[in-house]
Formats: structure tokens, sequence, C-alpha cells
């Protein structure tokens, strides 16, 4: 059975930035195979790992309800689906991507949700390790697109407003019972937490990501993390916190 990471988080506060480099360590560590599994609609992941996605659950759920006539005789819409859904997956340098992504025609998203949930069930048991990059907030809490993982990873600032929204998520964990090993706080800057915040959030806090130029040059020019330089403050850090994020019990 894989071993999952889920990162969580409000927007702006590096939750994909950070899914890549820790993609990235886990590849050069060679712990085995990985997934990395997109759950943000916006589908940034493919673009910072350097990948070139298939396609998305979204968009092959599009495709199956304007041309129905493609599924075979004898096989079921669902199976089809996961098939499909099979099929999509990116073959990346060291890693493999999935991208939930957004549809654009009629119908539930929630739908959506629960496709991805059921293939990733389906998917982690074929992976050492499955890195999640959720969508900003709390929705995909809310409407469980993640239900279990062994890290549930939260990302903030060290702003109040940040500490907040990560209060808020760990609540919500425990209020749907979403079953999480390991529920840690990463905090993005250099500044850390105040004291009385960590023990008012009640995550266990492992340390900060600064503000790494490296990380914000690749961005600009559209390059991918997984060229970032060896010695980029970001990697260093996350060195030096990373046993607590992906070690097995």
């Amino acid at each position: 059975m894989g071993y999952v990471i889920a990162i969580a988080g409000k927007g702006g506060t590096g939750k994909t930035t950070l899914a890549a480099l820790i993609v990235k360590m886990l590849k050069e560590k060679k712990a085995g195979s990985i997934l990395a599994l997109d759950a943000d609609p916006n589908n940034n992941l493919a673009e910072v790992l350097g990948a070139e996605l298939k396609d998305t659950v979204g968009s092959i759920l599009d495709g199956i309800s304007r041309h129905p006539e493609n599924i075979p005789a004898g096989v079921s819409k669902d199976s089809f689906i996961e098939y499909q859904i099979h099929t999509s997956i990116t073959e990346g340098d060291g890693f493999d991507l999935l991208a939930m992504g957004r549809p654009e025609g009629p119908g539930c998203y929630c739908y959506v949700n629960n496709l991805l949930r059921s293939a990733a069930g389906k998917l982690i048991k074929d992976y050492d390790y499955v890195v999640i990059d959720n969508e900003a907030g709390l929705e995909h809490l809310s409407r469980r697109t993640t239900r279990a993982c062994d890290t549930l990873l939260v990302v903030s600032d060290a702003t109040i407003v940040g500490l907040k929204s990560a209060d808020r998520i760990n609540k919500l964990v425990k209020e749907l019972d979403i079953k999480a090993g390991r529920k840690l706080l990463i905090v993005k800057g250099s500044k850390a937490p105040q004291a009385d915040w960590i023990n008012k959030i009640g995550l266990e806090y492992i340390g900060n990501i600064p503000q790494d130029p490296l990380v914000t040059e690749i961005s600009l020019n559209g390059s991918s993390l997984m060229d970032l330089d060896e010695d980029a403050s970001s990697l260093t850090a996350l060195r030096k916190i990373g046993d607590k994020i992906w070690l097995r019990n």
C-alpha cells in the first residue's frame, strides 16, 4: 500500500511548489515509485514538474458525456471511465502524474471528485508514494476528496490569517473524521509562527521553507522545479525536515 502525503492550505502559500519539491526529493532518494496527484482544478502541478498532461479526469468526463456512443458495447460507463483515467496517467521523469482538471460541460463537479477519489484509492496500492496537491481552501476536505492519508501537510505563512486557515483545516479534518497518521504544519518564509499559535492549532510544527529566489526564477521562466539547483535554499530546508513528512512507521 502506498504512503500518501496530502498537502493542504490556503491559496498563495506555495502548496504546489512544495508538492513538486517533495516529488523531486523522493525521486532523488530512490524511495520507490511515485504518483503525483493533482487534485487542484487549476492543474499547475504538471507545469512545475515539467510534465505534459495527456488528459484530465474532467476532460475525460466531458468527452464521454458528449460522445456516449464511444463506450464499447458490453462495457459499463463506470468501467470505461476508470479505464480512460488509467490510460491518462502521464509518465514523468521518475514519477507518474494524474490530474483532476475541471469539467467544462454541465454536470455535478462532485462527480469528478468522487471519480478522482475512487481512482486514487485503487492506484495507491500500485505506488510506494502518492503526493496529493489539493486545491486551495477547505473545499476538497468538505467534499472528502481526501478521505485518508499517512501525512497531512498543512502549509501556511506566519500571518494570523494563514494560521487561522491552518486551524480551520485541522478542525475540519477532525469533524469529518478524515484519517491522518501525521498532521504537520510547514510555514512558508523565514519567520516562525508564535508558540501560542502552534499550541492552539494542534498541528505538529516541523519547520520553515524560506522564500527561494531560485524557485522564483524558475517559476517566472516557466521551467521545471525538477531542474532546481541542489544547493537551493528550499531544498536545503526540506532535507532537514523531510523524514518527518515521508518517514514510514
